[in-house]
C-alpha cells in the first residue's frame, strides 16, 4: 500500500479578495476544512501539493493527511474545488474530514480489462455504456477505479452492474440492472445502386407537341 500523502498548511488569518490575490500570486491556495464533528478551519496550502493530488488516478477521491501548523493533522478528501476557467488553475478548495467509521458516497471510474475473442476473431464491437459508478465506503477504502474483466464475454452478452465485483468494504450505489457493457455484431449497411437512371429534367424545356390527328 502506498504511503499516505501529507500536505502541510498554515492558518489563514487575513481574508478578502486582495489577500487571496496575493496568496495565489505566491503559489498558495485558500482552503476550508470542515466535517468530522469539528469546527471549520480556514487555511492556506501550496498549489503544487494540491494540484499533484488532483492529477493522480483517484483525483479528488484521494484520501490524504492535511497538516495545519499549530492545529494538527486530519485525513481529508476534496469535497469541492474552484478552478479558474481561463487558466485551468485551482483557486480554492473545500476539504472534508471524517469521523471514525464514517462512510462517503463517491464516483469512481470503470475500467474494462481483457478482450473478448469475438472482437479479434469475428470483428465484434465491445461497447461500454457506463464509465463511472457510485460507491459507498469509508474514505480509506475508496478504490482508485473498478476493473471489470470482459475477456469471457461472448457475442450478444450484456454486462450489468449486478455483474460488477467489488471489495466487501465497498457498496455499489447504482441500480443492479444498469447496463455496463455489451458485445454485439457490427452491421454493415449495403446500399443498392439504382439500375435505372432517370433522365434529368430540363427546367424550362418546351413540352413535345402531340402528333396531328390525336
Amino acid at each position: 500500500m502506498a504511503d499516505k500523502i501529507v500536505v502541510k498548511a498554515q492558518i489563514r488569518e487575513e481574508r478578502g479578495k486582495n489577500v487571496n490575490r496575493r496568496l495565489r500570486a505566491a503559489g498558495k491556495v485558500p482552503v476550508i476544512v470542515y466535517g468530522g464533528g469539528g469546527e471549520s478551519v480556514s487555511a492556506v496550502a501550496d498549489l503544487k501539493d494540491l494540484a499533484a493530488i488532483l492529477r493522480t488516478e483517484s483525483g479528488p477521491n484521494t484520501l490524504f493527511a492535511f497538516e495545519i501548523e499549530g492545529v494538527g493533522s486530519d485525513d481529508v478528501i476534496f469535497q469541492d474545488r474552484q478552478i479558474d476557467p481561463l487558466r485551468g488553475r485551482l483557486v480554492h478548495a473545500d476539504l472534508r474530514r471524517f469521523s471514525k467509521g464514517e462512510k462517503i458516497e463517491v464516483t469512481v471510474s470503470i475500467h474494462l480489462v481483457g478482450e473478448p475473442a469475438a472482437v479479434k476473431e469475428d470483428g465484434a464491437m465491445l461497447e461500454q455504456q457506463l464509465r463511472e459508478i457510485k460507491v459507498l465506503c469509508e474514505p480509506a477504502n475508496i478504490p482508485d477505479s473498478i476493473e471489470v474483466d470482459v475477456s469471457n464475454m461472448k457475442m450478444g452478452d450484456m454486462l450489468h452492474v449486478s455483474d460488477v465485483k467489488v471489495a466487501g468494504n465497498v457498496e455499489i450505489q447504482e441500480a443492479p440492472d444498469t447496463l455496463v457493457a455489451a458485445l454485439h455484431t457490427v452491421k454493415e449497411v449495403e446500399l443498392e445502386a439504382d439500375t435505372e437512371a432517370a433522365e434529368p429534367e430540363v427546367i424550362g424545356a418546351e413540352p413535345e407537341a402531340a402528333p396531328e390527328g390525336e
